[in-house]
């Protein structure tokens, strides 16, 4: 019996104005991972639950990724769509991280108004586990989730980072003390 291959996916990084991310694509150019250079030991893990054994290649990003990407940090907010995903993931959090792709930029909404609006309204914390186990980042707009008083909670990256996301978008929110 042959030895079960292990997927391999191409690793690279973009400087940004809120660090270096980390992208992590395949052959057919779909984003699989985006984090945070601090939280690379994350990334591995979040890449081992979801593809088991895997291989990653020091390669550039495919083009349409990271124009996309540097086009949002420089202020063309609807550049993000523009970027193919695909990720595993169970069929719940597959349904959160879709329905967080309609919250636009600009607009957030609390995890209970969010979990109301997936027709799970007993979920909100269902929906934040799946919201933190988003391998995406970014692409997928995790950040756009907040408190149903508006204030910050838990985002992957650090809670400045989720500020400057959210104030780069023009999103209201209560911002952090300084």
């Amino acid at each position: 019996m042959a030895a079960k291959q292990s997927q391999r996916f191409q690793f690279d990084r973009l400087e940004t104005p809120i660090g270096t991310a980390l992208l992590v694509s395949d052959d057919e150019g779909f984003l699989r991972a985006l984090d945070w250079s601090d939280y690379e030991e994350r990334l591995h893990h979040l890449l081992r639950r979801h593809y088991g054994d895997y291989a990653l290649d020091k390669a550039a990003a495919p083009k349409a990724i990271t124009s996309a990407l540097s086009g949002y940090f420089a202020g063309d907010l609807d550049q993000l769509k523009k970027i193919k995903w695909r990720t595993n993931g169970s069929v719940f959090q597959r349904k959160v991280w879709s329905g967080l792709q309609k919250i636009r930029a600009g607009k957030t909404s609390s995890y209970g108004a969010f979990a109301r609006r997936l027709n799970v309204p007993k979920a909100a914390r269902a929906v934040g586990l799946a919201n933190g186990a988003n391998p995406v980042s970014v692409v997928v707009p995790c950040h756009r989730l907040i408190g149903a008083d508006g204030s910050l909670t838990g985002y992957g990256g650090g809670l400045p980072r989720k500020q400057w996301l959210l104030a780069h978008e023009g999103a209201a929110f209560k911002r952090l003390a300084e």
